[in-house]
C-alpha cells in the first residue's frame, strides 16, 4: 500500500508475485487515486514483468479486504492502514520507501531512482519472506 498505487505498491505487488508462491494472495492499493507511471512500466519490463492494463486502485476498490499482512511503503499509507485495522487482527508493517517521482534530471537519472526503488523492494521482499525467485 502506498499513496496513489501508481509507483511503489504496484512495483512491490508484481515483484512479490514473481518471488512468492502462486497460491499467495497479493494485491496493492493506494490511499488516493493515482495515474499510471510510464517509468514503472520501463523498470518492470527490465525484470520481465508487466502491469498490462492494470490501473491504480484505492483500498476501497479492492475486491477482497481480508489480509493477514499489509505492507505500507509511504507514511500516509501506513497511517491509513493502522486506522483501517484498529479492530482487525491484521499485521501492518512499514517499509519506508523513497518516492522516485521526486527525482529530477535526465531520463537516465530518473530511471536510476526507479530502479533503486525496484531493487530495494526486491531485496526487502526476499528478506522478509525468505523465498527465491523461480527464475
Amino acid at each position: 500500500m502506498c499513496g496513489m498505487n501508481s509507483v511503489r505498491s504496484p512495483m512491490a505487488e508484481l515483484l512479490a508475485r514473481k518471488i512468492l508462491p502462486a497460491a499467495t494472495f497479493i494485491a496493492s492499493a493506494g490511499v488516493r487515486t493515482g495515474e499510471r507511471d510510464p517509468f514503472v512500466d520501463v523498470v518492470l519490463a527490465e525484470e520481465g514483468l508487466s502491469l498490462a492494463e492494470r490501473l491504480p486502485k484505492t483500498l476501497e476498490e479492492l475486491e477482497d479486504d481480508y489480509f493477514d499482512l499489509i505492507v505500507t511503503l509511504a507514511p500516509e499509507a501506513h497511517h491509513a492502514a493502522l486506522e483501517l485495522t484498529r479492530s482487525m487482527a491484521v499485521e501492518v508493517e512499514y517499509w519506508p520507501t523513497a518516492d522516485p517521482t521526486t527525482v529530477t534530471g535526465t531520463r537516465e537519472q530518473i530511471l536510476a531512482a526507479y530502479r533503486d526503488v525496484r531493487e530495494r523492494l526486491k531485496a526487502r521482499i526476499d528478506q522478509r519472506f525468505g523465498h527465491k525467485s523461480a527464475d
